[in-house]
């Protein structure tokens, strides 16, 4: 491990610059260090005074980032937090303007380049697509992924990003690495605050770099608190470095190297990033960099003050060790600059930052000032008594919201129900055009929706007929599969067990042998780096299908999904996307933790993903299919206990196409409409001959599709034929159920087209126990179907169905 701690005198190369030219250069970084804490001061007072709602800033760490940022280049990455604002300013990813139009949360991205308003201040990002929703070229501009807030959050997806460069290294004639890189050479710079490496993804992530051996640097901006939680309780020996260095290179075998400066110690940051930037980019050599003495002169954010936690004698230390501090006073002992050309420079910076918060603040102010005018001048037409008060409210505004515009607004609307008035038309109108402005600022984007929608993929139909071979589903898989790897170089496949021996359900069986170890591979036991591997690697142009071996496993990848991949599109405004297939297996087998169907977990937690469920092979083929066409992120739940169930060959496997969210009709029938999915269509499919026998005729539909579900509305046409209806599903009562009620009674308006009471037919509480009999009276059998509907028919015509209990 390299430990630099010590300040040394300036040294400069008179072959590369002048003397002149590298005390500017020095000058330079001063003073975007002190702009950068004047931020985070003015910042922090706009906060307490109302105008913003949170602040988290990065001051203390500006000199650490100012040397990170000398030695990124075009075309390299960053996978960042919320304190990494000087490292924004210095790469123009954002700026003084762009940062408190996050501030006051501005919809506009214009104003808030990273998200339109949608991200707390400080978090930051890139645009990777143009209007038309193509690649933008990485290679020509400094790039960020963007920031989560969760702690550690962005830790996985480096893996992704890292290991693109060592594919594109390494197989250098990909045809689509035009926008994606030059030779690899790409280097992922990771920023995580000392407290976040506590966290189990900052291991996976860590342990998982150091296998691949990717181009990384890991710089941990270690202040010695987690909020008010010192060192010592968050890490052993208090010293992350320290605990790190099993995982330095030795003559054992590969590793990291690792550097350990202080965060004050201007000349030491700029060599140690200089020679961790030149590991990675020209070895591929994964770095950590843990700068230590750091300071928060602000505290952890504007919730509260450090001063609660931290005594006099840290608050002195902090005070004389503050970075900006230490480099305006070795500026002055080494002859650099003088006192006044420095104060001038803070006289200028402080004016500068306070002029650009105006900036922000009148913009701001003028995005929300057209919805008030409009709404007063349209109010100041309508005489009535009820329209006195809103509009006395609007005229008397000063803390001016678009809430408070609305919901003014809208009481007037209320009001005046039923009542013809002049002027009225003209506020309904401008109030529903208003609806999809501000679904635009706020709503819109969960999906990309670009031309290549998954959803907007030409359905072709699987050619199915007597000479098709009939094969295990798992053989239909592969084939799938085996097509797609071939059309496209950009495919890449992985997972615990994936590679070798093809996945433990074999639906990937010998294709390693065929398409090499880099496109199809095995990986640790990590779901989260898993996950954060085919994030960074869809971000960087490749098409990765991720595995979790079993959907119960899916919740220790949560984290990711949900935080970072499922929210991407939407917390860029449609700016950045991450086309990922995560691929698992569920419902329907035997013990706790391997027959797993959470799906309410599922729809709540991954909002912004496709969330299919194919009952069989040939489906899930099809759904890969168009999936591979599409751009969006997707979860494909194969049913576990169908891998070696026949089902015949299509002859055209790689091609045909099934429409994501589009329901499907199974069996016709008069008496019930029956909605199910995945495994459970077999139950559904058997229990409807025994109701035959019962004189009861189900329409059986496939949901397919759970996210979206049904948008052609096919629930609703059965309803109008059935008017009854039963759902039956393995999640828990209440659960992804519940959620198909909503959609079909609610959505659809099938609720009007009931005769009797809806039913939904699921899994007990608790988990499945292991054994066919703990199955059986946990989970939906062809008996409780039969009965289910069997009672429902019993309540429509009690005469011609008496009580079976």
């Amino acid at each position: 491990m390299s430990e630099t701690n010590t300040t040394r005198p300036v040294q400069f190369n008179s072959a590369k610059m002048s003397f002149e030219e590298f005390r500017e250069l020095l000058i330079a970084d001063y003073k975007l260090a002190v702009q950068s804490r004047f931020v985070s001061l003015l910042g922090r007072k706009e906060v307490l005074t109302g105008k913003a709602k949170f602040g988290i800033f990065g001051d203390g760490k500006e000199l650490a980032q100012i040397a990170l940022a000398k030695v990124f280049k075009p075309g390299d990455w960053r996978s960042g937090y919320y304190r990494d604002q000087t490292l924004a300013f210095a790469l123009k990813m954002s700026s003084v303007y762009h940062f408190f139009s996050q501030l006051y949360a501005n919809p506009t991205l214009e104003a808030d380049t990273s998200s339109a308003g949608r991200q707390m201040v400080a978090h930051f990002a890139t645009p990777l697509l143009d209007e038309d929703g193509e690649w933008i070229d990485q290679t020509q501009q400094y790039n960020s992924v963007s920031d989560v807030s969760t702690t550690g959050g962005q830790m996985s997806r480096i893996l992704g990003l890292g290991l693109a460069s060592k594919l594109y290294k390494d197989n250098p004639n990909l045809s689509h690495r035009t926008k994606f890189s030059k030779e690899g050479t790409e280097v992922v710079f990771c920023t995580i605050g000392n407290a976040a490496t506590s966290e189990g993804v900052f291991w996976e992530t860590v342990n998982a770099a150091g296998v691949k051996q990717i181009p990384i640097v890991i710089s941990i901006w270690d202040d010695g608190y987690g909020i008010s939680v010192p060192n010592e309780v968050q890490t052993t020996k208090g010293d992350i470095s320290s605990v790190l260095r099993g995982f330095q290179r030795d003559e054992a075998g590969a590793g990291y190297e690792i550097f350990r400066v202080k965060g004050w110690d201007y000349a030491g940051l700029c060599e140690v990033y200089e020679k961790a930037a030149e590991y990675a980019r020209n070895e591929h050599q994964p770095c950590i960099v843990h700068v230590t003495d750091i300071t928060q002169p602000q505290g952890h954010s504007t919730s509260g003050s450090h001063e609660r936690y931290k005594d006099s004698d840290r608050l002195n230390w902090e005070t004389e060790f503050d970075c900006n501090k230490r480099m305006r006073d070795w500026l002055l002992d080494s002859g650099l600059a003088s006192d006044d050309e420095l104060k001038e420079i803070e006289t200028e910076m402080k004016d500068f930052v306070r002029q650009e918060q105006k900036r922000a603040w009148s913009d701001y102010r003028k995005t929300l000032q057209v919805d008030l005018d409009e709404a007063i001048l349209l109010l100041e037409k309508l005489n009535h008594h009820a329209v006195e008060l809103p509009l006395k409210t609007l005229l008397s505004l000063t803390d001016l919201s678009l809430k408070e515009v609305y919901v003014n607004v809208r009481r007037v609307i209320r009001d005046l129900r039923g009542i013809e008035l002049e002027g009225k038309a003209e506020l309904l109108a401008w109030y529903q055009e208003k609806k999809e402005v501000n679904h635009s600022r706020f709503n819109d984007k969960l999906f990309n929706d670009t031309k290549y929608s998954p959803l907007k993929v030409e359905r072709i139909e699987p050619a199915i007929d007597d000479d098709s071979t009939i094969v295990d589903g798992r053989e239909v898989l592969n084939a799938c599969f085996k097509a797609n790897f071939e059309r496209d170089a950009r495919l890449i496949a992985f997972g615990e067990d994936v590679g070798k021996i093809g996945d433990v359900n074999q639906g990937f069986a010998g294709l390693q042998e065929i398409f090499g170890s880099q496109r199809i591979f095995d990986t640790g036991i990590r779901e989260s780096a898993i996950i954060g591997k085919g994030l960074g690697l869809a971000i960087r142009g490749f098409r990765p299908i991720a595995e979790i071996q079993y959907l119960d496993y899916l919740i220790y990848a949560m984290p990711v999904l949900s935080d970072d991949l499922a929210s991407l599109s939407y917390r860029t405004k449609g700016r950045q996307k991450a086309p990922l297939i995560v691929r698992t297996r569920g419902h329907r087998l035997e013990g706790i933790w391997h027959s797993g169907s959470p799906m309410s977990v599922l729809l709540g937690g991954l909002r912004g993903l496709h969330i299919c469920v194919p009952r069989n092979m040939t489906q899930a083929a099809g759904m890969y299919n168009t999936l591979l066409k599409g751009d969006e992120p997707a979860l494909v739940i194969e049913c576990l206990n169908g891998y070696r169930l026949k089902e015949k060959m299509p002859h055209n496997v790689g091609e045909f196409t099934v429409p994501i969210g589009k329901a499907e009709l199974l069996r016709e029938g008069a008496d019930i409409t029956v909605v199910s999915y995945g495994s459970t269509l077999r139950i559904v499919q058997e229990a409807a001959l025994e109701l035959e026998k019962l004189g009861i005729s189900i329409e059986i539909i496939d949901a397919q599709c759970l996210s979206p579900f049904d948008q052609d509305h096919l629930c609703k046409s059965s309803l109008e034929k059935t008017n009854r209806l039963l759902i039956v599903d393995e999640d828990f009562p209440g659960g992804a159920s519940s959620y198909i009620l909503h959609e079909i009674l609610e959505v659809q308006g099938g609720y009007y087209l009931l005769d009797s009471q809806p039913r939904t037919l699921t899994a007990k509480p608790h988990r499945a126990p292991y054994g066919s009999d703990g199955d059986y009276f946990t989970k939906p059998a062809v008996d409780d179907v039969v009965e289910a509907a069997y009672k429902i028919m019993t309540d429509s015509k009690p005469n011609d169905y008496p009580a079976l209990y």
